[in-house]
């Protein structure tokens, strides 16, 4: 069923007579019957199930009055109207009440073996002096804050203090260049830039405040630039560089919480757009909180006194939900993880399983990828003992990944959690967990959606495909807390991007493919299907059919122009580097295709698979996604506008490619 304003406006809008007030983490438990229970209330009287949620996970400072109310266009829901919070609050006051003495943060730092504890009260005490610094020099409620920091104990207190007296952060990774960075502060407007000295990862020293300086140069909006000390070393100060830790020593350790409305912006976040210009998705305060922390503790079987370890950096969505909000709401223990996942060795994350005792641990497949290749001793060299729960995130994961990470790093006895959602949804939205007790687990697959999320599938011409085994594009049929709100400075792309494809429903640019048995299967970007003699593929299925090959731990598949057929597969592969007979893992890779994937297309689909370059590495982003559309414009011969390229962790890749991909059409045409 279709959101549309009338109904959504008679089923979310009733005024609530509850007045209770939370003071703990999340006290909402499954009630009989569980999971489908819940599911099954969220998605017929949603005004209900979140309204009683939001009073058993947040404190109020005053009650809301109406759960949900929708606006003129899907899109425009607001949700716990007249409701008043603090995050940070939430995040850290609340438990120090309780267990001021609880570790709140396990910092594993670059340099293997020095990780740091930090308590809740410990974590206040950094947040409320670093709050009182930014109001110091003049940074007031709305405010824009840009941090640019690596992951430390000090750049979630520079999230937390922005909460705390109602700044907007904008986090950008600490990876990204001076002209990424500068995008971000001019289209934000942001007052102040939160930075370090120098950033330190993989062993190598990152020079975070250089960049600064040369992103802030031409910029009119940024009136100071506050900077912490990561390394020894001694940076240039300017004017407006104020030098952090020593005006935090110099500030009250106590600073009184601005009480938000719940439809606040909390921050923005940019994310890269198809037209290459990075977008910013703005979060608020109520929903999003009580979005991540939900998902945090049901998907991952979050228990008190767990070591929960997301290994994600603070830059991308994933780090906001699942390393600081969600957490921390929660009352859990969060593990910042500042390193790589190869340094100083393929063993550092395993190692750090066993010295800090994780309970979950929770990554990117393409990590899992890279990891795969340096074997099982690596892995099987530490105790694991102690988790519970492994879980994927920012792709679909390959069966091969799947079944390497279950086997090997959880000993077939962990259950792991395929997660789909994006920045845009704020947090998990498709995964195996939670479901009835001991409900099956289908390798590879996001499966269930979370309370409260109604997934459709459509079809071209709009209309809802009923029934199970069918594919289509994927959709969400109606509004749920964590969703954002719009793109800063620009709510018409907001619409356009997300709700002008199907009206009354979210679009989510991915196809997905629904099972006999119900259960969802991301099929990859509706940019990244192609319609090989009119039948439509995802590319996502053919990289996880390729993946299964020995000798080829990653992929990346494109459509192409097709005389005949309309479009056509153009697939680049990595191979390993001792792989000797080229040619033959060619042909055997198209033989997997044809037999992985007959069961779900005609066999004409897989036959026509035509071209495949060997590559040595494949253009991705620092989040580890590969940049599929830079690959279309090489093989489309569109190379003199690829758009941004910023986001890449390495932009020279492009030219490696294009030189590739020439010498290839050479070969091919002599």
């Amino acid at each position: 069923m279709a959101l549309t304003a009338g109904r959504a406006r008679v089923l979310l809008s009733r005024p609530l007579p509850w007045r209770c007030y939370s003071h703990g983490g999340c006290s909402v438990v499954l009630p009989p019957g569980g999971y489908r229970v819940w599911q099954e209330r969220a998605a017929r009287d949603p005004a209900d199930f979140w309204a009683e949620v939001a009073h058993g996970v947040l404190r109020w400072d005053n009650p809301f009055h109406t759960a949900c109310q929708a606006g003129p266009v899907a899109g425009a829901a607001r949700w716990f109207l007249g409701g008043r919070l603090n995050v940070s609050v939430n995040c850290l006051d609340r438990h120090v009440e309780k267990s001021p003495n609880r570790v709140a943060l396990i910092w594993e730092r670059d340099e293997p073996g020095t990780a740091v504890h930090v308590t809740y009260r410990e974590l206040l005490d950094l947040t409320c002096r670093l709050a009182n610094t930014l109001k110091k020099y003049g940074i007031q409620k709305g405010d824009k804050v840009a941090i640019y920091m690596s992951v430390s104990p000090l750049s979630v207190a520079a999230m937390l203090a922005c909460a705390r007296i109602g700044a907007v952060h904008t986090v950008v990774f600490a990876g990204f260049s001076a002209e990424s960075l500068a995008g971000r502060i001019m289209d934000s407007g942001c007052k102040a830039v939160i930075t370090y000295n120098q950033g330190v990862r993989g062993g190598r020293i990152i020079e975070l405040k250089t960049t600064v300086d040369e992103a802030v140069k031409n910029s009119a909006s940024i009136k100071h630039v506050f900077v912490a000390q990561r390394t020894d070393n001694k940076v240039q100060m300017g004017d407006h560089d104020i030098p952090l830790e020593e005006e935090m020593a110099k500030a009250a350790p106590v600073c009184i919480p601005e009480s938000m409305d719940s439809e606040d912006t909390l921050f923005m976040l940019y994310t890269s757009g198809s037209t290459g210009k990075p977008k910013g998705i703005i979060h608020t305060q109520a929903g999003y909180l009580l979005y991540t922390a939900l998902t945090h503790k049901y998907v991952f079987d979050y228990q008190e006194g767990e070591v929960f370890g997301c290994v994600a950096d603070i830059g991308w969505i994933t780090g906001h939900s699942y390393v600081v909000y969600g957490p921390l709401c929660n009352g859990g223990t969060s593990v910042l993880f500042e390193s790589t996942p190869v340094y100083p060795d393929p063993g550092r994350y395993w190692e750090m399983v066993q010295r800090l005792k994780i309970n979950q641990f929770y990554g990117a497949p393409t990590s899992i990828r890279l990891l795969l290749n340096y074997g099982e001793e690596w892995v099987k060299k530490y105790d694991r003992a102690s988790l519970k729960t492994l879980g994927s995130v920012g792709e679909p994961i390959n069966h091969d990944a799947w079944q390497w990470f279950y086997h090997v790093v959880g000993e077939g006895r962990c259950t792991l959690v395929d997660t789909w959602w994006q920045t845009e949804t704020g947090g998990i939205c498709i995964a195996p967990r939670p479901s009835e007790e001991k409900a099956e687990i289908v390798p590879a697959m996001a499966m269930r959606p979370f309370f409260g999320i109604v997934p459709v599938l459509m079809n071209e011409n709009g209309k809802v495909i009923e029934g199970n085994d069918v594919s289509g594009a994927l959709c969400i049929a109606q509004p749920w807390p964590g969703m954002a709100r719009t793109i800063y400075g620009d709510h018409q792309r907001f619409v356009d991007a997300y709700f002008k494809a199907y009206p009354g429903y979210y679009f989510t640019g991915d196809g997905a493919y629904r099972t006999k048995e119900g259960y969802y299967q991301i099929t990859g970007r509706m940019d990244d299907v192609i319609n090989i003699s009119g039948h439509r593929l995802g590319t996502a299925e053919i990289e996880d059919a390729m993946a299964d090959h020995p000798e080829v731990p990653e992929t990346a598949v494109i459509g192409y122009p097709h005389k005949i057929k309309g479009e056509g597969a153009f697939a680049f592969i990595v191979l390993k580097e001792q792989t000797a007979h080229i040619d033959r893992v060619k042909e055997e890779l198209k033989t997997i295709v044809a037999s992985k994937i007959a069961k779900y297309a005609v066999p004409d689909h897989i036959l026509s698979f035509t071209s495949l370059q060997v590559v040595k590495r494949l253009p991705k982003t620092r989040s580890g996604k590969i940049m599929r559309r830079l690959l279309r414009k090489v093989v489309t011969e569109q190379s003199s506008d690829m758009g941004d390229v910023t986001t890449l962790d390495d932009p020279s890749v492009v030219k490696e490619i294009l030189d590739a991909y020439q010498k290839y059409k050479e070969k091919s045409s002599s």
